[in-house]
């Protein structure tokens, strides 16, 4: 008799492998919620509470998360974290570092972690990479620093400076019609009712002089002082080295310095150089000495004075000038 039971199919003719309902499971995930329980393959994970949840509440707020903002909050203090031991080696700037190329037209900062300085043993100099050949930074026309001055001392061309600076002032307060005041000691200032010109005059050329005057406009009123400023041929490169400005007379004489000499386009290396032979310095005219950098320009200057910039002419020396 022949058997009507079907054979089963080999092992070999299978295409596909039966999965129980137990491996499905073990795929993927059930949704935490407690009314979804949705099985997804692909499930999401809350940083805050660490549960597992569909598409549809994967957020904090679809899901109700007991640790709401827990990761954000992790995040921030990382982040701080992270910048607060990174600001403890801060960029190198021109605040925090002092060591600059010596060349007067660059501003690299040299010897940091990336740019390395380069010194030069005939000026005794240190240089940025790109200045660092003699031919780069004219090193046959620069004195070494911290060799010994020959010829003349500095103390005789301090006094030559502020001889030639006497006449030049008596010149020019001649051309004005006005003479030069008469200097009783080395640091006495001058008023404006020492010189000859009368009360109405001086103060026309005072109206002027506010007029014309240029400066901060930050600066109050009653505390500016006016002057006129001027630098000698050799220090500037504008047509017309001088002007006529108002600073705050709670400036030092440092810091005017630096804002006559930006005016004036003179070039001011005072903070890269250590001698003498290259520092500017400001001369008063009308007390017939060199200022002091520390000096406050409300106790040294007067409205209507006339300060000079000079090059080379050595520290403040008011015994230099004879009565």
């Amino acid at each position: 008799m022949a058997s009507t039971d079907k054979q089963e199919p080999s092992t070999e003719e299978q295409t596909f492998t039966k999965m129980a309902a137990a491996d499905v499971d073990a795929i993927g995930a059930h949704c935490e919620m407690p009314f979804c329980h949705q099985l997804d393959f692909l499930p999401f994970r809350c940083e805050s509470c660490k549960g597992k949840f569909c598409l549809d509440h994967r957020t904090e707020s679809a899901h109700s998360c007991s640790h709401a903002g827990e990761w954000a909050r992790r995040q921030r203090q990382a982040q701080l974290s992270s910048s607060s031991s990174s600001s403890s080696t801060p960029k190198p700037s021109i605040l925090t570092h002092e060591q600059q190329c010596s060349s007067p037209s660059c501003k690299t900062l040299i010897n940091t972690p990336l740019t390395q300085g380069v010194h030069c043993p005939n000026c005794n100099r240190s240089y940025c990479l790109k200045h660092r050949m003699r031919e780069d930074h004219n090193c046959a026309n620069l004195v070494p620093l911290g060799a010994r001055p020959g010829g003349v001392s500095q103390r005789e061309k301090g006094l030559a400076a502020l001889e030639k600076l006497r006449a030049w002032g008596a010149a020019k307060q001649k051309s004005l019609g006005a003479s030069m005041p008469k200097v009783s000691a080395p640091s006495s200032l001058s008023s404006s009712a020492k010189s000859g010109a009368s009360p109405a005059a001086q103060f026309r050329a005072l109206t002027e002089l506010k007029k014309t005057a240029k400066g901060d406009g930050k600066v109050p009123a009653d505390r500016r002082v006016y002057l006129h400023v001027e630098a000698s041929a050799d220090t500037t490169t504008a047509k017309h080295p001088s002007g006529d400005f108002f600073y705050d007379k709670a400036w030092s004489v440092g810091r005017v310095l630096d804002v006559a000499a930006k005016a004036l386009q003179v070039q001011n290396m005072n903070n890269r150089i250590e001698g003498e032979e290259e520092r500017l310095r400001v001369f008063h005219v009308e007390a017939g000495r060199l200022l002091e950098f520390g000096e406050k320009m409300g106790d040294v200057c007067q409205n209507g004075n006339t300060i000079v910039l000079l090059r080379g002419v050595g520290p403040p020396v008011p015994d230099l000038i004879q009565p």
